[in-house]
This record gives C-alpha cells, sequence and structure tokens, in this order.
C-alpha cells in the first residue's frame, strides 16, 4: 500500500513535489496551477492492491490536470480506468472540441494512454477515487478497448447502475467481493459494454452482468434492511429483473436470499450493539428488520455463539 501526503512537506515545498514528483513520474500527468495559489496547496494520495487491479484515492486542492502524449510516452500503461469524481465538478477535454461536463458522482470510463485534459469548476478542492485495471486479452475479448476516450457514464442508465455497485463493492468495502481478481474482470467488462465496445451476448459478458446485478442486489439489502417486509420482490422491480432471476443470483453464493438478508441484518445489529451503548437491544432489533425480539435473540445467538447482551457486555469492558 502507498500513502502520500504533502503535510509531511514545507509549504514552499508541496506544490512542486506534487507535480514533478507525483504528478510527471507517478500519475503520469501535467499538473498547473496559478503561482499564487500554489502557497496553499494541499494534497493526499493512497493506492492499494486488489485482485489484479490498483485502487486510488486522491483528495488534493483544485487544478488543471492533462495527460498529454509526452505524459502517456513517459508512463504509459494499458489499462482501462474507472474513476468516481466524489467531490469537485468540472470539465473534461478529450480532443476534437469535445467537452464534457464531470459532476460529483459521475463515473468516468476510459483508456489510461488516451490524452486528455480537465479543469475544475471551483476552487475548494476535489477528491476523487479510480481503480485502474491491467487489460489483457481475457479481458477485452477481442474488443478495441484502446480507443475508449475518457467519458462519464449516463446516468440512472441500467449498466451504470451494475458498475457503481461493483465499483463500491471494490473501492469501499472488498471484504464483500468473495473474489476480488473475478469481479474486476467483471466490472471491466460491464464497463467496456456499458461504453459500447463490448456486446452483452458472450459468456463472459453475461456472467459479468449477474455479478453486477448480485452487488446491486446487495446494496438494495443493506440499505433498506431496516424493513421487514424487504423480499426478494422488492428487489427483482427495483432491478427490473425476474424473481426467479434474483434467486438464481444468489446461488454462487451457497447462500439464499433470505440467508443473506438474514445474516446482513444480525451484522448490522451486532455493529449498532458494539458502538451505540445508548440503545437498546429492542431498539436495534427493530431497526434491522427482525420482526419480534424472539426471533432476533434466536438468530443472533445461532450467527455469533452468544446473546446480545454479551456482546454489549464484551464491548463496554474492552
Amino acid at each position: 500500500m502507498l500513502n502520500f501526503s504533502t503535510d509531511d512537506l514545507r509549504p514552499q515545498d508541496r506544490f512542486d513535489h506534487w507535480c514533478e514528483v507525483r504528478g510527471k513520474s507517478l500519475f503520469g500527468v501535467t499538473i498547473e496551477l496559478e503561482r499564487e495559489r500554489r502557497a496553499d496547496f494541499q494534497g493526499r494520495f493512497s493506492a492499494v492492491a486488489i485482485g489484479n487491479a490498483v485502487v486510488a484515492e486522491m483528495t488534493a486542492s483544485s487544478y488543471r490536470v492533462s495527460r498529454t502524449p509526452a505524459d502517456i510516452a513517459r508512463v504509459s500503461g494499458n489499462s482501462l480506468s474507472i474513476g468516481l469524481q466524489i467531490r469537485g465538478p468540472g470539465h473534461m477535454n478529450t480532443g476534437h472540441d469535445r467537452i464534457l461536463a464531470v459532476r460529483e458522482g459521475d463515473l468516468t470510463v476510459g483508456h489510461s494512454d488516451l490524452p486528455f485534459a480537465a479543469t475544475p469548476e471551483r476552487s475548494d478542492g476535489f477528491h476523487f477515487r479510480t481503480l485502474k485495471i491491467p487489460l489483457t486479452g481475457d479481458i477485452v475479448l477481442g474488443a478495441r478497448a484502446h480507443e475508449i476516450i475518457p467519458e462519464p457514464l449516463a446516468r440512472n442508465a441500467r449498466l451504470t447502475r451494475l458498475v457503481s455497485a461493483m465499483f463500491a463493492a471494490l473501492t469501499e468495502q472488498p471484504a464483500r467481493s468473495a473474489n476480488p481478481e473475478k469481479d474486476v474482470e467483471h466490472i471491466a467488462r460491464l464497463a467496456m459494454i456499458a461504453r459500447g465496445h463490448l456486446p452483452p451476448g458472450p459468456p463472459e459478458s453475461r456472467a459479468a452482468m449477474r455479478a453486477g446485478f448480485l452487488h446491486a442486489a446487495r446494496n438494495i439489502m443493506v440499505r433498506d434492511l431496516h424493513w421487514p417486509d424487504l423480499t426478494p420482490n422488492t428487489v427483482s422491480a427495483e432491478l427490473g429483473i425476474s424473481l426467479r432471476q434474483v434467486h438464481v443470483l444468489f446461488e454462487p453464493t451457497g447462500l439464499t436470499f433470505a440467508r443473506t438478508l438474514t445474516a446482513m441484518r444480525a451484522a448490522k445489529a451486532r455493529e449498532l450493539l458494539e458502538n451505540a451503548p445508548s440503545r437498546s437491544t429492542a431498539d436495534i432489533a427493530y431497526a434491522c428488520g427482525f420482526d419480534s425480539i424472539a426471533t432476533f435473540y434466536r438468530v443472533f445467538r445461532a450467527a455469533y455463539g452468544m446473546t446480545p447482551g454479551d456482546v454489549r457486555a464484551a464491548s463496554l469492558n474492552a
């Protein structure tokens, strides 16, 4: 894992170091910032491997950034970049007078070795997270992935939701991915399908779609687990797939929809018991979607081999 912060540098050295050592040598980009704003510059960067990909996160003061042909020649890599603009909207010029708006919450997809120039809309900094996936023949399936010009995915599109669900699982909660290497392949294919560079028909594409729907279903379950009447029908209706498809999604996991939901509720209840000592056990049980205290105690003991009171007592004595 790589971590870096300009906090460890003298203020007068921060921007130059970020620009020359990090920007040009590590990120492979050219950075520009007005001289009068450089003294106040701050930046943080981290990178960690997941599967055969790298998750990188960056927060920094606002600046203009470009990936020029010279940058690409100096720091090249045959990779697919999937990025989330968490904070700091802006505009991206990908050439031929094609300027695209990048809003907060947008997912962008593009090949790493294509030029672009990005300009921030505001001066209050940005927060960006990206998944960089080395491309191989096994992933691209003959598609011309090197032609994927960086641009945001369409909001509210069905495939964007699947890519977003897998992106969140891989970059925010990697423990939710039982097979990170396979999920990295799946999200790469989903992103290429979403951009029209890979057909949805091949078996590998269909497998990627199923993986995306599974993560999207889990997101709904996490979001709505407090509803006692949350059912597979609820998920199928929101995702626009059949009830049978919902059940099929969970078959490879070894747990049914119902067992997965019960495990999620028990885990959330344990988290609240340990971190919210002022809340009553009954309040926590109902807040996690259990329809009775008796059911909650039975499920909790089966999951953890102890009562909710035992967990709370242990957390208070820790």
